[in-house]
């Protein structure tokens, strides 16, 4: 994700934050703490103009909601690697730190590799799309009076997987190494497309991922198990929600 953030979008190195359970840094383990600590220096000073990116590849669940403002009756969650000491990151905490401060003319795309991740920015809006393209914007706002909005700015979220769903680590798409099957499909659709549109984005990923599942499954008695250890025969479907709503056919893609 550095990578292709740098060499095809345009970001400067010393402005990319990564935690990792490789680093030796205390301060750079992804944590809650450190998680929490690093969505507020992804926002600090952020100015009309700016675009933000904030990439999460671990862990997720879901909770069961008290604060009434699900649809479903839950929360979104991700796995900090102390959650069991420190607990989760939910999608509440998330919208409170790097989506309410977002100023107008600011932009925000969150790319979130994680199982019941498809409402895990807890925007407003999320897009439902079917098999053949076709898509309606499905209001999230739900028995509550908390505001799930921006100061003006827009919040993108593509996320792995609806709410209901698992994501996966598969050594399908990239010939041998395991790798977050949505991080890996919306790099391979943001270099292949031209001008790309959110809408033909996730088309493209969605149809990698179903290709890519389909190849390797295998059948008989040890199936599963042979599958779960894959990566193969998995039904995740990337997702798109948003602070406000807007025509994802005409609108292309600019990190």
């Amino acid at each position: 994700m550095r990578y292709f953030l740098v060499e095809e979008m345009g970001f400067r190195n010393d402005s990319i934050l990564i935690l990792s359970e490789e680093e030796t840094d205390p301060t750079r383990i992804p944590t809650k703490h450190n998680i929490l600590m690093a969505m507020r220096w992804l926002v600090h000073d952020c100015q009309s103009g700016d675009s933000l990116v904030f990439h999460f590849s671990g862990h997720g669940s879901k909770e069961r909601d008290y604060d009434m403002d699900e649809i479903d009756g839950f929360d979104e969650s991700i796995w900090p690697v102390d959650h069991e000491i420190a607990g989760k990151i939910l999608d509440d905490d998330i919208n409170d730190t790097i989506v309410r401060p977002l100023p107008r003319g600011a932009k925000l795309h969150a790319l979130i590799d994680a199982c019941n991740s498809g409402t895990m920015l807890d925007l407003p809006f999320l897009c439902r799309m079917n098999r053949e393209g076709a898509y309606r914007w499905e209001d999230q706002v739900y028995m509550s009076t908390v505001y799930k909005g921006t100061r003006g700015g827009l919040a993108l979220c593509i996320s792995a997987c609806d709410d209901n769903q698992t994501s996966v680590d598969t050594t399908a798409l990239s010939g041998g190494t395991a790798t977050g099957a949505m991080t890996y499909s919306f790099i391979q659709a943001m270099l292949k497309g031209h001008e790309l549109t959110y809408g033909h984005l996730l088309i493209a990923m969605r149809h990698t991922i179903r290709e890519a599942s389909a190849r390797v499954r295998f059948k008989g008695p040890i199936a599963s198990l042979v599958n779960k250890l894959l990566g193969a025969g998995w039904t995740q479907e990337p997702q798109l929600s948003s602070s406000e709503v807007f025509d994802i056919y005409a609108t292309k893609i600019s990190l």
